[in-house]
């Protein structure tokens, strides 16, 4: 037995989305610890003996507090050998999987990184969104919609300024403070879509603009866990009103 941790990312929900090589990690597993937002079917590919833990998060349930996740991965390292620690979209794009890395090399156990297709750039992209587009928008900024204390990031008051596209994660509980910054910024027409359950066969999109949006979650009973997409990008969406064409006279 060799105590091993492998940070498998999942990708955004559709479990066909997962890398052939996290396959192969979960195939090699003596015991799975998996999130809120990994689909269980990937659960299927571990060994008959692995155990499989849930540890998942969501806004207002928390089964175990980072730290005591950290010391969960190394016991049981420790004590079964090959840990996968399969996580939603990425583990380091808001994962904390280097937190747990760094943690895991303190006890001596090696550790392997498998990346994860990030929801940040493949639901607005299974959406019908681009990030980029020639003559549209040049570059993009992926940020946090909740720090570590809860709140909002200052992060999101920089980027408001910025012509880029804004993806925002984990920000639908400060969707009112994030579009009253950019309507600050004179932004307010700007387009924005919700992205509920991207990539699922539970994705619900919500359109309109910095001044609407709130009303549009309202409507459309938008909720966690769901993606922030903010910029001229998502006039490219087919269903915005004369978005395409639009966009299409923009850049040729």
């Amino acid at each position: 037995m060799k105590p091993t941790l492998t940070l498998v990312g999942a990708g955004p929900g559709d479990p066909e989305l997962i890398t052939l090589k996290g396959i192969k990690a979960l195939q090699q597993a003596d015991v799975v610890l998996y999130d809120a937002l990994v689909s269980t079917e990937l659960l299927t590919y571990a060994p008959a003996h692995a155990q499989l833990v849930y540890v998942g998060k969501r806004r207002g349930r928390c089964e175990f507090a980072q730290s005591d996740l950290n010391q969960l991965i190394v016991d049981y390292a420790l004590t079964y050998g090959h840990v996968v620690r399969l996580k939603g979209g990425d583990s380091f794009v808001f994962g904390r999987g280097y937190e747990e890395i760094a943690f895991a090399q303190e006890f001596g156990i090696q550790t392997a990184v498998i990346p994860g297709i990030s929801s940040s750039i493949s639901v607005p992209a299974l959406a019908g969104i681009p990030l980029t587009c020639r003559g549209v928008s040049e570059s993009f900024w992926v940020l946090t919609g909740t720090t570590k204390n809860h709140s909002l990031s200052n992060d999101v008051a920089k980027a408001a300024h910025s012509t880029a596209t804004l993806v925002i994660l984990m920000g639908m509980q400060h969707l009112s403070q994030i579009t009253a910054l950019l309507s600050e910024a004179g932004r307010g027409h700007t387009p924005v879509a919700i992205i509920q359950n991207g990539s699922t066969p539970q994705q619900k999109l919500g359109l309109g603009t910095v001044d609407t949006i709130v009303e549009v979650v309202e409507k459309e009973q938008l909720a966690n866990p769901a993606i922030i997409v903010i910029g001229e990008v998502v006039r490219l969406h087919p269903a915005y009103p004369n978005g395409r064409l639009e966009a299409t006279m923009a850049f040729g």
